[in-house]
C-alpha cells in the first residue's frame, strides 16, 4: 500500500465532501448504533416564493445545531427572527434534541440569542481586533405530550 497524499484546497469537490461527510457518519453510526443527522431550515420567503432569509441548521445525536442565522435588515425588530428561532427549537425538540448550539461573532446577535435563553459557553478572539467569536447552547424543553383519547 503506498502512502496517501495530502491536498490542501478551498475548493473541495462533491466527491471529497462526500467521502468526508458519509466517512464521519459510518463512524459515528459504528459506535452509537443508528443514524439520525438530518438538516433543519427555517426559510424566510417572499411572495414570490424567493429565499430571503433563515436558519440552517441539524440535528444529530440529542443536538440541535444552527449553523447560518441570517434575516435581511428590513426585516429585523419585528420578531420574524424570535419566531424563526423557535421554530428551529420546537423541531429540534420534537426530534429529540435535549440541547442546542450555535456561535455567533460579537458584532453579531449574542445579545438576541441571550434573550431567548440562550447562553455562553466559550469565546474566542478573532479579527477585526476586539472581535470574538461566542459559543452558546440552550437547553431545550421537551414537546408537549400528545393526548390521546
Amino acid at each position: 500500500m503506498t502512502d496517501p497524499t495530502l491536498l490542501l484546497t478551498d475548493a473541495p469537490d462533491d466527491a471529497a465532501r462526500s467521502a468526508i461527510g458519509n466517512g464521519l457518519a459510518d463512524y459515528n453510526a459504528e459506535q452509537v448504533g443508528y443514524r439520525d443527522s438530518r438538516p433543519l431550515a427555517v426559510l424566510v420567503r417572499d411572495a414570490g416564493g424567493q429565499t430571503l432569509g433563515g436558519i440552517l441548521g441539524r440535528t444529530s445525536l440529542g443536538l440541535l445545531f444552527l449553523d447560518l442565522v441570517f434575516l435581511p435588515k428590513e426585516f429585523r425588530g419585528h420578531d420574524l427572527g424570535s419566531r424563526m428561532l423557535r421554530l428551529a427549537e420546537e423541531e429540534g425538540a420534537r426530534r429529540g434534541c435535549r440541547a442546542a448550539m450555535l456561535y455567533t461573532i460579537s458584532f453579531q446577535a449574542p445579545g438576541f440569542y441571550e434573550r431567548h435563553g440562550w447562553s455562553e459557553f466559550g469565546r474566542i478572539p478573532c479579527d477585526p481586533p476586539g472581535t470574538s467569536r461566542i459559543f452558546m447552547s440552550k437547553v431545550l424543553a421537551a414537546p408537549a405530550p400528545v393526548v390521546r383519547s
